[in-house]
């Protein structure tokens, strides 16, 4: 029998409260767009002092943003950092408890739903939404994207000939390819949305004969990424091209390439509707989503979401995963790959 992890039934629990309640002191200011709009948010952040951030983003890439955050505004940002889930539960069992002392958030996509969902967001307006793709936003506009994670195959250059180079995942499923692919053992949204577009049909079909494939199940992009630089892994069919990206820059014989089609899931930024300090969350968002933020994102080889920072990360047709869509049927995909995959195991996620 198919078994949750209690983080991950939390995080159910949390999706599914879908009633938001009345809006929270702060909309006014959040949705303003006068003149002087950003010349308030700056003089209110600099009364506040302070803001307190939840992420995901691991603390080699927050810190040297959070750095030229607080050398620019003279506003000091604090970083709660740990995974999506662990952010989502630490976020939604302080709500509960009546402590709301997060300012902002910078989160992966479907976590962020499961946050406005449980009423924690606060729609907001900000003059660098200009720049963004409509892929940035959920329809209620609670959030915004200020990056992508975007699945791609990657490989070892000293494995894998150029002429071996899958071009389709269909090409994964040829007989050199047995015991050779690695596969990130929670990305169930990355299956759901293949399945999806590929129709249930024919994508159950795929994934079938993917699994008898017989890849290797790892925990961690980072570390599949790390293994198929090494040449344990030969090819992993579900690794974030910038991870890939990271390695290649410092020599490493590792390549990405984007199939058709390529997913993106969004990591986006949000502000707490009980802020205590709701100026200073937003010029953390307003700073996330600048040029000078996105270009900062770009700089630690990640996907920026903005349109005004060129980057080779992006220059492909992607798909964007749905986070409230992942949300909704998530009982469904978590079981059909723990079934396929996993033998029935519980999964474990270590997501940024």
């Amino acid at each position: 029998m198919f078994m949750k992890s209690m983080v991950f039934a939390f995080f159910l629990a949390c999706a599914q409260a879908l009633a938001q309640p009345a809006a929270g002191p702060h909309k006014s200011l959040y949705l303003y767009q006068g003149a002087d709009r950003d010349a308030r948010v700056l003089a209110g952040a600099k009364k506040d002092k302070e803001v307190l951030v939840y992420t995901s983003l691991n603390l080699k890439d927050s810190v040297p943003i959070a750095e030229v955050f607080e050398k620019k505004y003279g506003v000091k940002l604090t970083l709660w950092r740990a995974s999506s889930e662990k952010v989502l539960q630490r976020a939604v069992t302080e709500a509960r408890a009546g402590r709301f002392t997060v300012d902002a958030f910078e989160l992966n996509g479907p976590e962020m739903e499961a946050l406005y969902r449980e009423g924690l967001l606060e729609e907001f307006h900000s003059p660098q939404f200009k720049n963004l793709p409509p892929a940035a936003f959920p329809k209620h506009r609670h959030y915004a994207a200020d990056r992508f994670n975007f699945f791609t195959i990657a490989y070892n250059t000293n494995l894998v000939k150029p002429g071996e180079v899958p071009n389709s995942y269909d090409d994964l499923l040829q007989p050199r390819w047995v015991g050779r692919i690695g596969i990130e053992a929670g990305d169930t949204d990355w299956f759901a949305s293949m399945v999806k577009w590929m129709g249930e049909a024919k994508g159950m079909a795929f994934f079938r004969k993917l699994a008898q494939m017989k890849p290797q199940l790892r925990t961690g992009h980072t570390l599949m990424s790390e293994l198929v630089a090494s040449g344990e892994i030969p090819l992993a069919a579900t690794l974030y091209n910038h991870n890939a990206e990271r390695l290649l820059v410092k020599g490493a014989p590792v390549k990405w390439k984007a199939l058709e089609p390529t997913f993106g899931r969004p990591n986006a930024v949000a502000v707490s509707k009980r802020a205590q300090r709701p100026n200073a969350a937003l010029l953390f968002a307003d700073f996330m989503l600048s040029l000078e933020g996105q270009t900062l994102i770009k700089e630690r080889n990640r996907v920026p979401a903005s349109k005004a920072v060129d980057t080779n990360l992006n220059k492909f047709p992607y798909e964007m995963i749905d986070p409230a869509v992942i949300l909704d049927e998530a009982d469904k995909w978590e079981k059909l790959w723990s079934e396929l995959f996993l033998k029935g195991q519980a999964i474990t996620r270590d997501r940024e």
